[in-house]
């Protein structure tokens, strides 16, 4: 079965109507997304789609036709219909997830147990029809793995059942919360963020970052219910197959791509002497690399760039090492593409004595070899040999076929086209 990304775009927050209305966009069919609300036999519930525009984007609402005085539900009620319906496992496994992460976020707020958790708006018919239609389209998509940006929350105050409740919701927070995801208030001060929404993102998403490499097939737009002067009011979805690292043109053979995170301060006022003590400490606190740059600041005061490179989920350590180690009181931060060789080691002999190697590769030939020079001085002294001359030679034998080259995870590297 082939692998199908899904990546959702989550500026103006998320809803279930909106998601619902994202997936349809992009080429899920109404007509199963239909039959599985009908399957839940709770009446004539009616699902209407319809263009309209947001902020200058065209985009598809999902209106929610349900039939009124059907009164709250707690988690075993609506855990008794999802599990009664007839409905594709995998969507209905979906459906149970979302509401078991609703229904555990609610009690938390509550101080409950989840089981008697009443739903109140979430327990509607119009939100179940927005969860189970949005678990049977990625059904329909037949969608493999989702990956969602950091998700818009608002501001401001919301009037639930038991009156005002400030936004960000508890539930809202507690969803998103156990789900790892990021998050941050956006630019409206409203609801941008539904508990349904979080809910169906944190049973949905499998990672939280920006587009990752894909080839896209569809782009669907869900449209929220108001316009929104400060954001176009849609969640988007980008479709497609996952693009291996390095797949684009021009790119075979030029090594694997990653994301990481680029944090940067200028420092005018440190004592010198203490920068080697900063780049080590860095390190250890797990930057992949860090560096100093000379520059001259306004005034003519000499200063230095800092520039640390790291994983995203490292960077907490390193922020906190920064401003603890320097005298910076603010960072620069943007997501870099690190493109790498794939990377092994190698022992080689020198004139019988044995010294380390680092190889990186292309397209399985070694094009950079580093050795060891702890093991190189040795060498030469062992040889009684000038340390150039075991230099090079360990150079050269690195480049030689050997079956002893190991990659970093002990597998042999790929074979030489």
């Amino acid at each position: 079965m082939p692998s199908v990304l899904a990546w959702f775009q989550c500026q103006a927050g998320a809803a279930g109507d909106m998601l619902l209305g994202a997936l349809l966009d992009a080429g899920a069919p109404l007509r199963p997304v239909q039959e599985a609300v009908d399957a839940l036999g709770v009446g004539r519930i009616r699902l209407t789609v319809r263009p309209v525009r947001r902020g200058g984007l065209a985009a598809t609402k999902v209106d929610v036709g349900a039939p009124a005085g059907q009164g709250t539900r707690t988690w075993r009620d609506v855990r008794e219909l999802v599990e009664r319906a007839d409905l594709p496992e995998p969507v209905r496994a979906g459906a149970l997830d979302a509401f078991a992460r609703l229904a555990r976020a609610e009690a938390a707020a509550h101080r409950m147990d989840p089981d008697d958790v009443h739903f109140h708006e979430v327990g509607a018919l119009d939100a179940i029809a927005d969860v189970v239609g949005c678990r049977m389209a990625l059904h329909a998509l037949g969608i493999t793995e989702a990956v969602c940006t950091p998700v818009a929350l608002g501001g401001g105050m919301v009037r639930a059942e038991h009156g005002l409740i400030p936004v960000p919701g508890p539930a809202v927070l507690e969803l998103l919360r156990e789900a790892g995801a990021p998050v941050y208030s956006g630019h409206a001060r409203h609801e941008l963020c539904t508990p349904t929404g979080a809910a169906l993102l944190a049973a949905t998403v499998d990672r939280w970052g920006e587009l990752p490499p894909m080839r896209i097939s569809a782009v669907g737009l869900g449209a929220g219910n108001r316009e929104l002067s400060e954001v176009p009011n849609v969640v988007r979805v980008v479709v497609g197959e996952p693009a291996p690292a390095g797949s684009g043109p021009g790119e075979s053979g030029g090594g694997s791509v990653r994301e990481q995170l680029l944090v940067e301060t200028n420092v005018d006022d440190l004592d010198p002497r203490l920068w080697p003590g900063v780049l080590a400490a860095l390190l250890d606190a797990g930057a992949a690399d860090a560096w100093l740059t000379p520059i001259l600041m306004k005034k003519g005061r000499p200063a230095h760039t800092l520039s640390v490179l790291v994983d995203a989920d490292r960077a907490n350590p390193v922020r906190r090492t920064i401003f603890a180690e320097t005298s910076t009181i603010g960072l620069r931060e943007h997501a870099v593409a690190k493109r790498e060789l794939s990377r092994g080691e190698r022992t080689v002999d020198v004139d019988g004595c044995a010294v380390r190697m680092k190889l990186a590769y292309l397209d399985g030939a070694v094009v950079n070899a580093q050795p060891e020079y702890e093991d190189v001085a040795a060498a030469a002294a062992a040889l009684h040999r000038p340390v150039k001359y075991v230099l090079a030679a360990a150079v050269a034998a690195a480049h030689l076929p050997t079956s002893r080259v190991t990659s970093d995870d002990g597998r042999s590297p790929p074979a030489r086209s």
